[in-house]
């Protein structure tokens, strides 16, 4: 194979230099089924063949490529890519984890500068800035201060390690959204490195990576666990995946927004399955979208549920890379590398696809989707019907509409005075509320303002994520709609909390250039920061009267927002319904401030006079759009911009950070701890045992994502994080959230299941608690943990299917690991996750088909014995588990082993991959 190789390694003459690069046109000479692959498949192939070494890639790694099954198999792919992205609430911890490698490296007397990263990592600080603010001109000042006060230590390690480490960079808060930021600047379609042409890729530690693959680029999530492995040298291992062609014709028809198309992209790719799959998308209809347009697209692939969604490199790709500007020497390499490669989409590929989706754009209508799950597309003209649906089935709720509501109160059926039970908002002694039983609604009044809170009503309306911050169309389409709302006197409703945060500078700069940025202010859409924000959970409080009457009146209130996830308690753990759209239609919401509403036909509000004013009266035409895009987005904003994206703003110029080469781990520390995994760990691996007489800790169902295993928003002083917080003297208001605290495993494992919607079975009570079965005692799920652990108790998990689908989030395995749980059953597991637990050294094991926890009659109080273990473990192995129940009833089932690959094994031994990382490199 070496020779092979060395054969089909041609010279690239560009740019007055001569590159080498794998030549797959000269390896189709002998393998004509080259010609055929998926476009994506070309690139692993490519991948593999430069970093063949007869070890971590070898010549069936090759072969296994170059005759791909299009229906998938077991067989191991290598991947190792070409460099990492990171974000900060992932990235914090992977630095905590190699820097504590570094330590035990340099503890037992090794050379710790030799622990460092093998691949060039950008991490882009973006997710650590909460809405606090809003609504005014200083909410951004204030945003920014406070996100410095609060996350100060985490910075601090931030900026050593970028000092500390090679092949490491950062990206200083306020700059940008990590994948908007790749997706404009750091994504170069062709890497040019040691005298090699080769494709961009990349994993990053977000599952949203995928966004990079709008502009050709091979990228996708994955665990920081995987994430940190890439980036010392291994390679990620998965299984060969099936490519499903999504086939694209039509175009958007009037009125529609690319989040409308991905929207429906969404439900149909959902309702498929492609869980695992690689997606590729062709099709006539590919020829009207932008990269923006694109790249909307394939940042919701772990929505779709797919590894990657996959647009090959064409004449739009390089017309967006000048609009970026990239140099023309950089367009010169991708257009030449790929034209003469096989990489370049021409349009009449006959791509061997395992299936193909059609997606017709004509067909397609203003949506949004919710009210938990980012598959639940509704269309806009549905949702006033939906919700009333919601209400009743969910909630047991009836409803009243607007009309009969209004009705109700002028025949006085609530009363409109303030004259009886009246309450007070302490915070706010001028704001009275009054509930109304009947309605489930709130009147509140404030000053000489009085308006009426309900079931429905929309408290969060955030234009926020690079799913469409990213897209000029949606982005200056929603400043038109401000401008057309202000022309007629129309504004958003006063219970509304607004946010406007842009994924990167550029976007202010075309809003300003358009006039328009000040159109959104006037609906108090003020930019509140440059990240993440309400699309991550840093919605932030809030007003305070606004939260007492949701708790003290159990509203059942929504919020609307641009972002790509909606999972419960995500958004704001206040708010049970969360509705994504697209800008324009965040701000149309917002005006209606009520999701019970039909768009499209119901008035959407009236003016100064009385006058109704329906959406169609603000919505822009596609021309207007056009118009302010070509008018309104320049080259030289991109110049700019990045021209200083690594130096930050004054703040972090200001921050003095640790210097030397083994990080100074401080015991007062609430941000930062010395993660206890490689402390004093053995040169030698243990022998695994079979798992005896464990207990059950969590018995969850369907669809229980990282979220609810570990939540990433904020957390209340009662919960067991805050109490430990509490006890180290730091107050309530400055907690942070517990993303901003996973540098800090004591804070994570008192997190690990405590998401507030968690609906653990074998507890009473919702949130974080279980059942302690040696005293028949409910408790937080930490403390029977910390019970179970002293008693040498061994623990499992009990799931349904999809387990941890949704981000890709390494502390849900990293808490599930500290927690003591040695295995995870499920139905079925999402591929992020089941690769994070293994890194952690849990064991994934899957119910055999047919068969689930409720069907063998599992109730969870059993004590489980799973055998198979010490005799030796292979790639999909079956296990046999008893379980006996307390009346001592035995039930035996079978489990397949979901280690997919003898290195994921070697892992295993070791107790997560990072331990093997480092014997490894102890034992050189």
């Amino acid at each position: 194979m070496k020779e092979k190789i060395r054969s089909i390694t041609n010279k690239l003459k560009i740019n007055s230099k001569e590159l080498n690069y794998i030549s797959l046109k000269e390896l189709e000479k002998e393998y004509e089924q080259i010609k055929k692959l998926p476009f994506s498949i070309r690139i692993l192939l490519e991948n593999a063949l430069r970093n063949y070494d007869d070890f971590l890639v070898d010549e069936k790694h090759i072969l296994d490529l170059i005759n791909w099954n299009p229906s998938g198999s077991k067989n191991p792919i290598p991947f190792k890519p070409a460099r990492v992205l990171m974000q900060d609430f992932t990235g914090v911890p992977a630095v905590v984890d190699i820097a504590a490698i570094r330590s035990e490296a340099i503890r037992k007397g090794k050379d710790g500068s030799k622990i460092n990263p093998k691949v060039p990592v950008d991490l882009v600080i973006d997710h650590s800035v909460q809405v606090d603010f809003f609504g005014t001109d200083y909410a951004y000042k204030k945003n920014v201060a406070y996100e410095y006060k609060r996350n100060k230590e985490r910075y601090e390690l931030l900026k050593w390690a970028q000092n500390a480490f090679d092949n490491f960079t950062v990206v200083p808060p306020g700059m940008g959204i990590c994948h908007q930021v790749n997706l404009e600047y750091l994504a170069k379609g062709i890497v040019e490195r040691d005298g090699w042409a080769f494709p961009d890729t990349l994993v990053g530690t977000d599952s949203h990576t995928p966004m990079v693959n709008g502009i050709g680029v091979l990228g996708w999530g994955v665990g920081g666990i995987d994430a940190e492995a890439a980036l010392l040298g291994q390679p990620i291992y998965f299984s060969s995946p099936k490519v499903i062609g999504l086939k694209l014709i039509g175009q958007k028809p009037k009125g529609v927004t690319s989040t409308d198309m991905v929207l429906k992209i969404t439900e149909t790719l959902r309702n498929y399955g492609v869980v695992g799959d690689f997606v590729e998308v062709f099709g006539s209809g590919l020829d009207h979208l932008t990269v923006p347009d694109r790249a909307t697209i394939a940042n919701m692939s772990p929505e779709f549920g797919c590894t990657v969604t996959y647009f090959p490199i064409d004449q739009r790709t390089l017309e967006y890379m000048t609009a970026t500007n990239r140099s023309k020497e950089q367009i010169d390499l991708v257009e030449t590398y790929c034209k003469e490669n096989g990489f370049w989409r021409e349009g009449i590929e006959q791509s061997n696809y395992s299936d193909v989706i059609e997606v017709d754009l004509s067909q397609l209508e203003p949506s949004v989707a919710g009210p938990k799950l980012p598959q639940q597309k509704i269309p806009v003209s549905e949702l006033k019907n939906k919700f009333s649906e919601i209400l009743a089935d969910a909630h047991g709720r009836d409803y009243l509409d607007l009309e009969k509501r209004e009705t109700w109160y002028a025949e006085g059926g609530s009363g409109t005075q303030f004259s009886k039970k009246i309450k007070k908002d302490p915070a706010n002694p001028d704001i009275k509320i009054k509930k109304d039983e009947k309605l489930h609604a709130v009147k509140i009044k404030q000053d000489y303002e009085q308006y009426t809170l309900s079931d429905g009503s929309i408290v969060i309306a955030a234009i926020t994520s690079c799913t469409n911050t990213s897209n000029p169309s949606v982005m200056l389409g929603a400043g038109l709609m401000a401008r057309k709302a202000i022309e007629k006197g129309i504004d958003v409703k006063p219970w509304v909390k607004t946010s406007l945060a842009p994924g990167s500078k550029v976007v202010t700069n075309y809003l300003k250039r358009a006039g328009l940025l000040e159109d959104l202010e006037a609906l108090r859409f003020h930019v509140v920061g440059y990240g993440c924000t309400t699309c991550i959970g840093n919605s932030g409080p809030l007003p305070s009267h606004i939260e007492k009457a949701i708790d003290e009146n159990d509203l059942l209130v929504a919020s609307v927002l641009s972002g790509n996830r909606n999972f419960e308690a995500r958004i704001h753990n206040k708010v049970e319904m969360n509705f994504l759209a697209s800008p324009m239609l965040v701000v149309a919401y917002a005006i209606a401030g009520r999701v019970d509403i039909n768009l499209l036909e119901d008035v959407l509000t009236r003016d100064a006079n009385g006058n109704p004013v329906y959406l169609k009266d603000i919505w822009p035409d596609k021309e207007e759009i056009q118009d302010a895009i070509k008018s309104a987005t320049t080259r030289e904003d991109y110049k700019q911009e990045y021209a200083v994206i690594f130096d930050g703003e004054e703040q972090w110029k200001q921050l003095k950070a640790p210097l030397g080469l083994d990080y100074e781990w401080r015991e007062d520390s609430t941000y930062i701890k010395e993660i206890p995994f490689f402390k004093n760990i053995s040169e030698k691996a243990k022998p695994l045992s079979n798992i005896k007489n464990a207990q059950v800790l969590v018995k969850v169902g369907d669809s229980v994502t990282t979220d609810h295993i570990s939540p990433a928003g904020l957390f209340s002083e009662r919960s067991e994080a805050g109490e430990y917080l509490l006890k180290k003297g730091i107050e309530r208001k400055m907690f942070n959230s517990y993303g901003s605290r996973r540098g800090n495993h004591e804070v994570m494992m008192r997190g690990t299941f405590a998401n507030v919607r968690m609906n653990n079975e074998i507890a009473q009570r919702k949130g974080g608690y279980t059942n302690y079965f040696p005293d028949n005692e409910e408790m937080s799920i930490y403390k029977a943990a910390m019970k179970y652990k002293a008693s040498k108790t061994p623990l499992i998990v009990l799931a349904g299917t999809q387990y941890g689908s949704g981000s890709s989030r390494d502390w849900a395995a990293k808490g599930t690991n500290l927690l003591g749980v040695k295995a995870v059953i499920a139905s079925s597991f999402e591929r992020i996750h089941r690769s994070n637990l293994v890194g952690m050294g849990v064991l994934p094991l899957k119910f055999k088909s047919g068969e689930n926890a409720e069907n063998l009659g599992l109730t969870g109080k059993e004590k489980y014995t799973i055998t198979g273990i010490e005799s030796g473990l292979t790639p999909g192995k079956i296990l046999s588990v008893t379980a006996i129940d307390e009346k001592s009833k035995n039930t035996q089932f079978e489990v397949e082993l979901r280690l997919d690959s003898k290195i994921e094994i070697e892992y295993l031994k070791h107790g997560g991959i990072l331990q093997y990382v480092l014997r490894e490199f102890l034992s050189e």
